[in-house]
């Protein structure tokens, strides 16, 4: 896509974005558990989500308590979040899926590169064992480190830097990377146990797609493709060489 394309798209969504945050009203409780049942009615359920109990966690993890403040409005909308610094939330429907897929387990550590809103952080502390997410904009890490606190989440460290090759040497049951890349960085799968599994949206655009690849012996690999899509990329990203002529 042009670069001069994408900059009309997104001043068209902030623009948009704005129109609907002047003439929102404050939501009432009721209201925000209306907009919250028909998410996950309408855009999740729709979208091959059907594990109850991921279901039941998007009632319980408040998404309008990660949102930037003034979006409260939008939390529950099929649409992507701004966060500034070029950054979006994923997609109600996104977070979800990708939690599905993951099936993490009560016994697991989870390695997440790239922190934003914390949201998706939170989800995936409810479901393993801890999380270590590593964010590279300090303003995020320090945003996310508050609403997870005050949301009453223990089990998860932020720390800052840059993860998109992994990220010291601990080893992890599942991975999450919440920006695309080209490839999956090898130093990666260094970090996977036995079984464990890396999400991840590879491509460039305007062709991505989010991927699930399992560690299922020493050098065998299992890679599912769930669906396509299109989000901002990881910084630091790995790329692969370019042949010269």
């Amino acid at each position: 896509m042009h670069p001069t394309t994408v900059g009309l798209i997104q001043s068209t969504v902030h623009v948009s974005l704005q129109r609907v945050l002047r003439f929102s009203p404050h939501m009432s409780s009721f209201s925000i558990e209306q907009a919250r049942f028909n998410m996950v009615e309408q855009q999740i359920r729709t979208w091959e989500v059907l594990d109850q109990d991921v279901l039941d966690l998007l009632f319980k993890v408040k998404r309008e308590e990660f949102v930037p403040a003034g979006c409260e409005s939008l939390a529950f909308a099929d649409l992507e979040i701004p966060l500034g610094h070029g950054e979006h939330m994923w997609t109600p429907k996104m977070e979800a899926r990708v939690l599905q897929e993951l099936s993490l387990r009560p016994s697991e550590r989870v390695l997440e590169v790239g922190t934003g809103s914390g949201y998706l952080t939170a989800l995936l502390a409810s479901r393993a064992d801890t999380v270590l997410s590593v964010e590279i904009v300090p303003e995020f890490a320090r945003s996310a480190r508050t609403k997870l606190a005050r949301a009453g989440i223990r089990n998860v460290d932020i720390v800052e830097g840059d993860g998109a090759r992994g990220f010291e040497t601990a080893a992890y049951d599942a991975i999450v990377l919440t920006g695309s890349t080209p490839l999956i960085a090898e130093s990666l799968f260094a970090q996977l146990k036995p079984g464990g599994r890396i999400f991840a949206v590879v491509g460039d655009p305007p062709i991505m797609t989010a991927r699930l690849v399992q560690w299922t012996a020493p050098g065998s690999r299992v890679t599912r493709g769930l669906f396509e899509t299109l989000i901002a990329p990881l910084r630091n990203a790995p790329a692969p060489r370019r042949f010269e002529f």
